[in-house]
């Protein structure tokens, strides 16, 4: 088993464990309205924007490709040997 997957089992076990101990109902106040909310709903609400934002931050840069004018002319001229007469002298 990868570290990275024993981290997100730990973590899911803590988020889990820290929603179950806080069931209870808060007041909460958006801008100018006032309301009760359950603690676990708002819990639950900002661990699940925090996850969408963790994944849109993390995930991988599009690659860009290069156009087909490129050309690697520089490398295929050259030789995949790169040893020396001396080189090869010495390893024989």
């Amino acid at each position: 088993m990868r570290i990275q997957t024993i981290v997100i089992i730990f973590i899911t076990f803590l988020l889990t464990v820290i929603l179950m101990q806080n069931t209870g109902s808060v007041p909460f106040t958006l801008l100018f309205v006032h309301t009760n909310i359950s603690k676990l709903a708002m819990l639950i609400l900002v661990s699940v924007i925090a996850f969408i934002l963790g994944v849109l931050v993390g995930r991988p840069k599009a690659v860009r490709r290069l156009g087909s004018d490129f050309s690697n002319s520089e490398t295929e001229n050259e030789t995949p040997d790169t040893l020396s007469d001396e080189d090869r002298d010495y390893i024989s």
